[in-house]
Order: structure tokens, then sequence, then C-alpha cells
């Protein structure tokens, strides 16, 4: 995704619908914290969103969103842009000025977002300086919060790694379910070949040597190799290579093997873990005294 694509998310009417039901989650029947104490009237606070580990910030857009719909009054404005490396101990990322009790009511919708995207963003730019100084690219999967894929996945293109298939019809990937009710590999592949649309690249998921060369004699134009040791990459790659294949691993592979694989001649790794399983990252929203 460019950098002009990132900061127009938060106007996706997708986008907005996602906003609007975590503010309807935590606000539906109102902030009685806030009544009890700050109150609706015209008291104002500015409040600022501090990072306070380091991290590779995604999200900022999306928190500003938040303060809006909340408040078209709270006034945002961002320090860093998405994408952006920062060192912690309270490096300010954003700025909000407005009505206190709004801001407050705002607060924990706004940090959920930033939170949960810096912290897929932040785990994302790991495994792409894995990766450093190698032809391999690492991509992320389908494995996203419902609802939540076009944020994560531009969280991980903001934390360096790729995206593979947004969605079920932007690309074509035989995996071991379609082999199964295929009868095998190569039926399914040529039923691909001869059924796809043209402009879609056929992607086939192999487990050993035999269904490697079964995919590549159907005519497969990327494989899949899953769950393969960072040898049988090799071996496996050295041939899809010959055959102008290119060639994908998946299954796995972790910070601590990555390297390896990128190594045994992989052009792409796909991860799973960059959206499943990234820990949302400290960053805290704290008021400036009055």
């Amino acid at each position: 995704m460019s950098e002009s694509s990132l900061r127009g998310l938060a106007l996706l009417p997708h986008v907005r619908r996602l906003i609007e039901l975590a503010l309807d989650e935590d606000l539906g029947r109102g902030d009685v914290t806030t009544a009890a104490t700050v109150g609706h009237a015209d008291t104002r606070a500015v409040a600022v969103m501090n990072a306070r580990v380091p991290l590779t910030v995604f999200g900022l857009d999306v928190a500003a969103a938040v303060f809006a719909l909340v408040d078209p009054r709270i006034a945002v404005e961002c320090h860093v842009v998405d994408g952006a490396r920062v060192e912690g101990g309270r490096t300010p990322l954003l700025t909000a000025r407005g009505p206190a009790a709004e801001i407050l009511m705002a607060e924990r919708t706004a940090l959920n977002f930033v939170q949960r995207l810096s912290g897929v963003a932040t785990l994302a730019s790991r495994y792409a300086a894995e990766v450093a100084g190698t032809p391999c690219r690492v991509v992320d999967t389908r494995k996203t919060t419902p609802g939540y894929r076009v944020l994560e996945k531009a969280a991980v293109a903001a934390g360096g790694c790729g995206n593979h298939r947004f969605d079920l019809g932007s690309g074509i990937l035989i995996k071991d379910n379609h082999i199964v009710a295929c009868g095998g590999v190569r039926p399914a592949v040529e039923r691909a070949r001869a059924r796809a649309p043209h402009p879609l690249r056929i992607e086939c998921e192999v487990t050993d040597e035999r269904e490697l060369t079964d995919a590549l004699d159907a005519g497969a134009e990327v494989v899949l190799l899953d769950n393969m040791t960072p040898a049988e990459v090799e071996r496996a790659a050295a041939l899809a290579h010959a055959r102008g294949v290119k060639v994908e691993v998946s299954g796995g592979v972790t910070l601590a093997t990555l390297r390896a694989y990128a190594l045994a001649g992989a052009d792409l790794v796909s991860v799973g873990a960059l959206t499943h399983s990234a820990p949302a990252v400290d960053i805290g929203l704290d008021f400036e005294p009055a």
C-alpha cells in the first residue's frame, strides 16, 4: 500500500462502520464515570498519546477519526506518520485538544485501535528486518481479526512486509482440501488452469517432492511449500526455479527460523502470526495539567 492509501483508510466506509461499532460497544449506555465527575460542562483538556515502548506506529488516522466521531470539536494533531519507528519513553504520537468529557469518552476506543494496529506493524517490522539483504519477502495471510482485515493488512505493509490475498476472490490458491476434493494435485491445477479468470496466477500448496512435481507438470505458476524444513525448501526451490516458478513457504515459520528459509531460496514466506499473534503495544493517553 502507498503512503497516500494508508492515510485514507480512516475515510473508508467499512472502517467508519468499524469505528462506529467500537464506539457503540463502549459508549452505548453512556460514560457514567465521566458524567459523575467531569460532567458535560465546558471543561477543556489537552491529552497526549504517548508511546511507552519502542514500536512502529500505525492507526493514528483511525484514532483521529474516533475523536472526530465522538465530538468534532476535538482537534487532533499527529506528531508522527503511520509507519514511523519511535523509541518509546513517552514519545508523543498525537495530541487531542477539546472538551475533556468527550476526550475521555473516546480515549479507550482510540487507544484500542492504535495499540492493536501498532502491535501488528511492530511485529511486521521485526520479520522484515530478518530477511533484509535477501530477495525474500514476508507476507501476511487471511488469518486476520474479523472486520479488521483492511486495517491489519495496512499495518503489515506499514511495518515493511507484504500483503497476500485480501479475500477469496483476489487470487487462486489451491490448498489441501481443494486437492482432496479434486482427487489430487494434478487434477486440481489442471481444472484451475482451464477455468480460472485470465489475470489470476495459479498457486498450489504442496507437501513433498511428488506433489511438487505434479504441480509443476500441471502448470502451476507459484508453489506453496507447506511445513518443509529449510533443507527440503532448498531442494524444492531449485526444482521450481528451474521451471521459472516462484516459491512461497508457509507453516510454522518463526522469527528464529525465517532467515534460514529466505537463504534456502524462498521468494515469499507467508506468516499468519503477523496478524493473529501480534501483541498490542504499550501506548497511553495522558492529560496534561490544566
